[in-house]
């Protein structure tokens, strides 16, 4: 892929970022069309995010947010869509006109892969694990998939779980803390944290918690060559379970044909996704 002074930037923009399959789907998808674009991965701090999302959109391009920007870039767009302003986040940042406009497409892709590993199973409560935009978008694609759901939160910090619960409440999302220890079974677990993302890192749920839920399945947000540990944890315990690979398809597909205003090459933009990570 070369880069001409015509070409069009695009990004994904995190920190960390460097874990993204973002660019390697997008810019599988570029080439197959032919289009005069290119996807990059690029890290900002809090306080440089604001700054580099104006400056890429005035420049033609767009991006995709990841963690831990999606609450900060709701708050910077002027053109939100309805699912963004009730979830307070957005993944999604394209221009329109003079205005930045937003989106929040995690939230259809998560609800399809969540129904996928279901397979029809009502969903009565579920646990989510985490408190930010990913979590959010979890929790309202549950609400809007299973109406009725009761939905607890799970945080390490007890300040940032009543304040889910406090914004659940205004989204319409039936939600409350979940008490460490709990020996109900919950029929789906959804991982939002970005723990995963280092090898060395813990597990975002305990196994003897995860043992007591006995879940009946589990969608971990993040990906990773070889599976999650755990995902492995989770099939191990004999849990239908799925990364995050399905999710980052189903939501860069969408944001594509936002980008770019045509249909999207989903079989290549999974292939795509798929041999990067093939262990």
């Amino acid at each position: 892929m070369r880069i001409r002074a015509t070409t069009r930037l695009l990004a994904v923009v995190g920190d960390p970022v460097g874990h993204s399959l973002s660019p390697t789907m997008h810019n599988a998808a570029i080439v197959a069309l032919g289009l005069d674009a290119a996807f990059l991965a690029l890290r900002a701090t809090r306080d440089t995010f604001p700054a580099l999302a104006r400056g890429l959109v005035a420049a033609g391009g767009a991006l995709n947010v990841t963690v831990p920007h999606k609450r900060a870039a709701a708050a910077l767009i002027d053109l939100p869509t309805d699912v963004v302003r009730r979830t307070g986040a957005c993944n999604t940042v394209w221009g329109r006109e003079a205005a930045l406009a937003g989106d929040n497409t995690d939230v259809a892709a998560i609800a399809c892969e969540a129904e996928s590993l279901t397979r029809g199973r009502p969903v009565r409560w579920a646990l989510v694990l985490g408190t930010g935009g990913s979590a959010r978008a979890a929790a309202v694609a549950i609400a809007d998939a299973w109406p009725g759901a009761q939905i607890a939160v799970s945080s390490r910090d007890a300040g940032r779980g009543e304040e889910f619960v406090n914004w659940a409440r205004e989204a319409g999302v039936a939600c409350r803390v979940w008490g460490v220890g709990e020996s109900a079974t919950a029929d789906l677990v959804v991982n939002a944290t970005p723990l995963g993302l280092v090898a060395a890192d813990p597990l975002p749920i305990e196994p003897g918690d995860l043992e007591r839920l006995a879940p009946a399945a589990l969608l971990d947000l993040v990906y990773a060559p070889g599976g999650t540990r755990l995902l492995r944890a989770a099939r191990e315990r004999g849990i239908r379970a799925a990364d995050g690979r399905g999710v980052l398809v189903a939501q860069g597909v969408v944001s594509f044909e936002l980008f770019f205003g045509v249909p999207a090459p989903a079989e290549i933009m999974r292939a795509a996704v798929e041999d990067a990570l093939r262990a």
